[in-house]
């Protein structure tokens, strides 16, 4: 990772982590991905923009492998997803072979905005929705 994508991926998580996750976690229609903590196993909430379609929730991780959520996901793919105000059960399904950027085109525009400008390597979700 070059130095100008290691300090966009630290400024941007710095400020997910402390300012802008505790507040739209609590937003009750706020998009929200639970996963598992790899090591503490405990659940981890991650506000993200993102659509349904069918019985699938689509989004796209702007950091890749290096987001938290993702490496939660390789240890455990069972999530849950908050969405409008409803938990919904599932299985995360990361697919490396997507196009994130198409991927985008069909997701909420200002989240998408967000992953595009701040993303350094953006990688598509896929969770397979239980109900």
């Amino acid at each position: 990772m070059s130095r100008l994508a290691e300090l966009r991926f630290r400024a941007t998580t710095g400020f997910q982590r402390h300012i802008g996750n505790p507040v739209l976690r609590r937003l009750p229609l706020q998009t929200v991905l639970e996963t598992t903590g790899r090591v503490s196993g405990q659940p981890r909430q991650t506000p993200v923009g993102g659509r349904r379609v069918g019985d699938a929730f689509w989004l796209v991780s702007e950091f890749g492998d290096k987001s938290q959520y993702v490496r939660n996901i390789k240890a455990d793919p069972r999530v849950r997803v908050r969405i409008k105000g409803r938990w919904h059960t599932g299985t995360a399904h990361l697919l490396p072979d997507d196009d994130p950027v198409a991927r985008l085109r069909g997701l909420p525009r200002l989240n998408s905005a967000g992953v595009k400008a701040l993303g350094t390597n953006l990688l598509t979700v896929r969770v397979d929705l239980d109900s």
